[in-house]
């Protein structure tokens, strides 16, 4: 599955899109680790747009970041996030909001440990 990802870099006034790949399942039967895919997809975009050119970081750590679970107008939810650099927005997504929120919930919860070579 593919999930398409808006991004605003902080002191630009528009957004980009662009997109995540390896999302096993549809939103509806996501498993934590199709969340971590998105996740930490959506950092790397930022980071990937505010650093053109530079290798993605080594480790995305999901630690130190704003989210939020929004219901989306014409259907389905939203996932966004911000961090210093900016903030991402990918969705909608056919899932109930609460088991998604959920979802995220246990992913960070279980792996946002530190680490002292972390990019977040």
């Amino acid at each position: 599955m593919t999930v398409n990802v808006d991004i605003w870099l902080r002191g630009q006034d528009f957004a980009r899109t662009t997109s995540i790949e390896g999302v096993a399942s549809e939103p509806r039967d996501w498993t934590d680790e199709d969340v971590k895919v998105v996740l930490v997809g959506m950092l790397r975009a930022i980071h990937r747009l505010k650093n053109p050119g530079e290798a993605d970081p080594p480790h995305i750590a999901l630690r130190g970041f704003s989210w939020i679970v929004n219901p989306y107008d014409e259907g389905g939810v939203l996932i966004a996030i911000e961090i210093t650099m900016g903030a991402a927005v990918a969705g909608p997504f056919d899932v109930d909001k609460a088991v998604l929120e959920a979802l995220i919930a246990r992913v960070l919860a279980r792996e946002g440990k530190p680490s002292s070579s972390a990019i977040h």
